[in-house]
């Protein structure tokens, strides 16, 4: 056998044949595995650039500088080009995770070996085994499940990528892609997380501190408890910029030792997250749940953040105190701009974090009862329709149900729960008032007399088109809704306030101001869309109305929180029943400012609006005006023709049939009875006002039948019982009927005859002569005094004795020969005038 074996050994062809079946196996399975290889299912790498990076979307303030929000599902991300990201990332990033990126080619085979020795043998250093080709292949196109078959994917796709990209697209992608701890990934998100710059504006230290991150996010947070290790990390990263000369010796040192502060971690989170998720629902209701989540949106808001933090301050601080004071412990602010709707406070709780409160629930948004804060549109329909500020409305104890009679007692076969006789705040009742004081004082009776007579669909329908948006259902609501019956919003109530501010154009509220997708093209941007809803003398009045202080001060004092002296601020107050809300809500042209108060879960308070809701509003106020002009509301055009304007509407609620009167003859008024000694009158004959007024034609004659009114019985009688116990109060302006002569004082021929004796046409004066002027009259009446103009120029006002003078060179207007016009007036009110001329030379 030993020699067999020995032959074997020395014979050549054996050697030979054993050679040729060794290389035949090898060759065998590398045939294999090379098949293995190339039919393993590798992703597609021109996929790559072709994928949806998933973005963040980004909620911004109106100036597009403060962050508000980053929506996102699991990720943060901003995507950049190379050309943004700045030399200091890119080659702390090449030095730390591959020093030669520039030179392999895709893959290092030196680096594979190791580590393939390093998971057979257990020996060597693992890291430094992946290129940052490998790297993006690992994040972006495979699996993290670590096996053999996908790391040889990962070598096979990075080689195929080295060869169709460009090194520095594919360093583009990584720092795109690269984890820097939670949910933030990208070199832009990071620098901005951290740093609260952009990647482009990276400092060296700062470029190390994050291309340190990626090795292990979690570890190494700067703000978790490895920061030492984080420390380290940078430094080893700096040291390999030096070492492969990326940066100089005194670069290393300067960056070593430059003291770098992170953003805060607190600040990472979300600012006015009540606006934050009104707009994310309104994003997600028009572009869908995906595009808001991943699609990279810029979303500029109309947020004025610097107002938004002051009144975040306000109601946390008026609330707590409101707490403490009337067991109110929530409040709601909304602010918007009247003359473009867009919303530039949104507060929908004293904090959006406390879950004693329900802090995260809206209520800005939500629907609650406004109380009188619902009174300025019911006055505003009885405004189109005819009525004015004058109108008077008797304020007495009112039953309403019909079912019911006039003293609230329930008829036979009629439940006594379905009367409604509703009451004033204070209990008291006041009688006859007018439209302007009763909506100043927030008095309940004459307002639900005053609904009644404007009619529920018209009174809704004004509402509606001034943008509330909740009271649809025509059926559900009675007279209680001009009181607070319905239910509404803060932000649609602050938006059709804004209506009246905004003299009666509407401008729909908006929280958008621009919206960009991920590659800046603008999908939606603010455009405005005024419409006319109101009159605006209608609007000008109810704002003149409620910046009322002294219609207001018999409720409210005189120096109320309601009351900005030196500012035309308007305001209105409302309160539900048990105190369950409580409302402030008014305006200057230039703002609408709404505020709520109470409790989210109804528990009652102990105070109402002007005490629970209205100091917050007034600091708010306050603060808004400091950034805002002074405007002044265009003054109402309040007058009317006593020949379309029926007496009562007018105010004259002692009768219809009204008279004019000259007050110096006590005869009737003739078109030569100036307007200084003209009076209305009317034939005394009080009753309410369903007996003058026609709710279906309210300018139109007195209803022929007004008994046939199913309130008749229920307003007239309180009117009548009241007229018998006060009649004696105006004794002296009642009158039985009306004069039959007419003026005798003021006629054609009554008036003076005045003639001017100085200065006259038969001289002539020098520039600088002092000219006194004089004149003669006569009449029936003394001159009570007289208006002198030179061409055409008022000159002054003189009372006897008249002792009036000029000189020629102070006149403006003089000339060689001038006019000189005198308008004379005496005791009577008997007007006329007298014109002469005179020559000055030089």
């Amino acid at each position: 056998m030993r020699k067999i074996i020995k032959q074997l050994w020395k014979n050549k062809h054996f050697w030979k044949n054993i050679t040729l079946f060794c290389l035949s196996i090898l060759i065998f399975f590398s045939g294999v595995g090379v098949f293995w290889i190339f039919s393993l299912k590798i992703p597609d790498f021109h996929s790559f650039e072709d994928r949806k990076v998933v973005n963040s979307t980004k909620i911004y303030d109106r100036t597009g500088e403060i962050l508000l929000y980053d929506i996102h599902q699991d990720v943060k991300r901003t995507y950049i080009g190379f050309e943004d990201m700045g030399a200091n990332i890119k080659n702390a990033t090449v030095a730390i995770e591959d020093s030669e990126f520039y030179n392999h080619g895709g893959i290092r085979v030196t680096s594979i070996i190791r580590a393939v020795l390093s998971n057979i043998f257990g020996a060597g250093r693992t890291q430094g085994g992946s290129t940052i080709t490998q790297q993006l292949v690992k994040n972006t196109l495979l699996t993290q499940k670590k096996t053999y078959t996908r790391k040889i994917k990962e070598w096979v796709l990075a080689i195929k990528i080295d060869r169709a990209m460009p090194k520095e697209k594919i360093l583009e992608y990584y720092l795109n892609e690269a984890p820097y701890g939670g949910n933030v990934y990208g070199i832009e998100e990071a620098s901005k997380t951290y740093f609260g710059k952009r990647a482009l504006d990276l400092t060296l230290a700062e470029a190390a501190y994050l291309a340190a991150i990626p090795q292990s996010p979690t570890a190494l947070s700067p703000y978790g408890k490895n920061r030492d290790k984080l420390e380290e990390r940078k430094n080893l990263v700096l040291e390999r910029m030096r070492d492969i000369k990326f940066i100089s010796q005194a670069e290393y040192d300067a960056a070593k030792n430059e003291v770098v502060v992170f953003v805060p971690q607190a600040t990472l989170g979300i600012r006015a997250p009540h606006f934050v998720f009104f707009i994310k629902d309104y994003l997600e209701q028009k572009y869908g749940s995906e595009m808001v989540e991943k699609g990279g949106l810029k979303v500029i808001t109309t947020l004025d953040y610097d107002l938004q933090a002051k009144g975040e301050e306000i109601a946390k601080e008026g609330a707590l105190q409101n707490e403490k004071d009337w067991n109110g412990k929530n409040t709601s602010i909304v602010a918007l701009d009247p003359k473009t709707g867009q919303i530039l406070t949104m507060i929908g709780s004293r904090d959006y974090f406390d879950k004693d409160i329900d802090g995260n629930f809206n209520v800005a948004t939500a629907s609650r009862q406004p109380g009188s804060s619902f009174k300025p549109f019911i006055y505003a329909t009885a405004f189109n329709k005819g009525f004015t500020p004058d109108t008077v409305l008797f304020d007495l104890s009112t039953e309403f149900q019909t079912t019911c009679d006039p003293y609230g007692k329930a008829l036979p076969g009629h439940s006594q729960g379905d009367c409604y006789k509703p009451d004033n705040y204070d209990g008291k009742y006041r009688g006859p008032m007018k439209l302007r004081d009763a909506l100043g004082q927030s008095i309940n009776i004459p307002a639900v007399k005053l609904f009644y007579l404007v009619g529920l669909k018209d009174a809704l329908r004004v509402a509606e088109e001034m943008g509330i948006s909740t009271l649809t259902d025509t059926n559900r609501y009675g007279l209680t809704l001009v009181i607070g019956g319905g239910e509404v919003n803060l932000l649609d109530m602050t938006s059709a306030y804004g209506v009246f501010a905004n003299n009666g154009i509407r401008n729909p509220y908006t929280g958008i101001l621009r919206i960009e997708d991920a590659a800046g093209n603008i999908l939606e941007e603010y455009e405005p869309a005024p419409k006319e809803v109101l009159s605006k003398n209608t609007a000008l009045t109810i704002s003149d109305i409620l910046s009322d202080n002294v219609a207001r001060a018999p409720t409210f004092g005189a120096n109320s929180v309601l009351y900005f002296p030196d500012q035309d601020v308007t305001a209105k107050t409302g309160t539900t029943n048990n105190n369950k809300d409580a409302w402030t809500l008014g305006y200057t042209p230039s703002i609408a400012i709404g505020v709520w108060a109470g409790n989210n879960d109804n528990i009652p308070m102990k105070k109402g609006g002007s005490a629970v809701a209205g100091p917050i509003w007034n600091k708010f106020m306050k603060e808004a005006l400091k950034i805002l002009p002074n405007e002044r509301f265009e003054e109402p055009n309040l007058a009317v023709d006593p020949r379309v304007v029926k007496p009562v509407l007018r105010g004259q609620w002692l009768g219809g049939e009204s008279f004019f009167v000259d007050k110096i003859s006590g005869k009737l008024a003739t078109i030569n009875t100036p307007p200084e000694t003209t009076e209305e009158r009317v034939v005394t004959n009080v009753h309410s006002v369903l007996y003058w007024v026609d709710r279906n034609n309210i300018l139109g004659p007195p209803p022929v039948n007004p008994e046939a009114n199913p309130q008749w019985s229920h307003w007239e009688v309180p009117v009548q019982n009241w007229w018998v116990q006060n009649k004696n109060n105006y004794k002296n302006i009642v009158l039985s009927d009306k004069p039959r002569e007419e003026d005798d004082v003021h006629t054609g021929g009554s008036g003076p005859v005045v003639t001017i004796r100085e200065p006259n046409e038969t001289q002539n004066y020098k520039q600088d002569e002092k000219i006194k002027l004089e004149i003669d009259s006569t009449g029936l009446f003394p001159l009570k005094k007289i208006d002198i103009f030179i061409n055409d120029v008022y000159l002054g006002t003189s009372e006897p004795p008249f002792n009036f003078s000029f000189v020629p060179r102070e006149l403006d207007s003089l000339k060689e020969r001038n006019e000189i016009r005198v308008i004379f007036y005496d005791s009577a009110y008997n007007r006329g005038e007298v014109i002469s001329f005179f020559t000055v030379l030089e």
